[in-house]
């Protein structure tokens, strides 16, 4: 898996990814840190119904392999506008593996772009991944 390098202003879904971040500033401006993450995430769903904002929240993913399914699965914590997977943290800091969760959850859904938000500092903190 290849990840591409786009310019600030010229990846995919930007209206969107900047509607997603918006609502994630929102949550983290009223409530801060703290919270564990499924507290984030109760208030990104309430935010997002109140933005009309299209998302399936904790979708499944199967993995296919030949003709089987796999009996491991991803479940991404949302995805947005049927294209983009929101990965939510609420820890001191992001790492690696974090991002490696965002990159099964985008080619086991074939979504090009996912979103890593973590609400575990003073500011929140979020990063795009391009596949």
């Amino acid at each position: 898996m290849s990840k591409k390098i786009f310019q600030s202003s010229n990846y995919p879904f930007q209206k969107e990814t900047y509607q997603i971040i918006g609502t994630c500033m929102e949550v983290h401006k009223t409530i801060g840190r703290g919270f564990l993450e499924i507290v984030y995430k109760d208030a990104i769903q309430f935010e997002f119904q109140q933005r009309l904002i299209p998302f399936e929240r904790e979708k499944r993913y199967d993995i296919q392999y030949k003709e089987i399914i796999l009996s491991h699965y991803f479940i991404a914590d949302f995805i947005a506008f049927d294209n983009i997977i929101l990965e939510v943290k609420a820890q001191e800091g992001v790492v690696d593996e974090h991002f490696k969760y965002v990159i099964n959850y985008l080619a086991a859904s074939k979504c090009k772009l996912g979103l890593l938000v973590n609400f575990g500092r003073d500011s929140l903190e979020y990063k795009r991944v391009i596949l």
